[in-house]
C-alpha cells in the first residue's frame, strides 16, 4: 500500500508560478510511475505529466507542454510538479498518482492505470 499527500496548492493570478510537492509513503524509488492529475469542477479527470521511476522518462499533456515541469527526488520519496506561466484555465483540484512499474522508460498516461492516489489539492488561477 502507498500512501500519497499532495501540497503546495494554493490561490494564484494569471501568469504566475506554483510548485506542487507529492509525498510517498514508500520508497519512490521501488520503481514507481508517477502521475500529476487534475479534475475541474464538471470536468473528467485528465492528465497533466508522469515521470518514470529512475526520472529520466517525462511526458506531458499538450495543455501544459513548455509550462510545467515534473521531476522527483527519490532520496526523499517525493515528486514535484513545477507549474509556471498559470492560466485560469489550469484551475482545478490536483492528484498524485502512483503505480508500479517494470520499466524506467514505460509511462502511462491514463486514470486507470494508476493504482493510487493522493486526495488532491486545490489550486485556483484567477485572471
Amino acid at each position: 500500500q502507498v500512501q500519497l499527500v499532495e501540497s503546495g496548492g494554493g490561490l494564484v493570478q494569471a501568469g504566475d508560478s506554483l510548485r506542487l510537492s507529492c509525498a510517498a509513503s514508500t520508497r519512490t524509488s521501488s520503481r514507481y510511475a508517477m502521475g500529476w492529475f487534475r479534475q475541474a469542477p464538471g470536468q473528467e479527470r485528465e492528465f497533466v505529466a508522469t515521470i518514470g521511476w529512475s526520472g529520466g522518462t517525462t511526458y506531458y499533456a499538450d495543455s501544459v507542454k513548455g509550462r510545467f515541469t515534473i521531476s522527483r527526488d527519490n532520496a526523499k520519496n517525493t515528486v514535484y510538479l513545477q507549474m509556471s506561466s498559470l492560466k485560469p484555465e489550469d484551475t482545478a483540484v490536483y492528484y498524485c498518482a502512483s503505480r508500479g512499474a517494470i520499466s524506467s522508460t514505460i509511462y502511462y498516461t491514463q486514470a486507470y492505470e494508476y493504482d493510487y492516489w493522493g486526495q488532491g489539492t486545490q489550486v485556483t488561477v484567477s485572471s
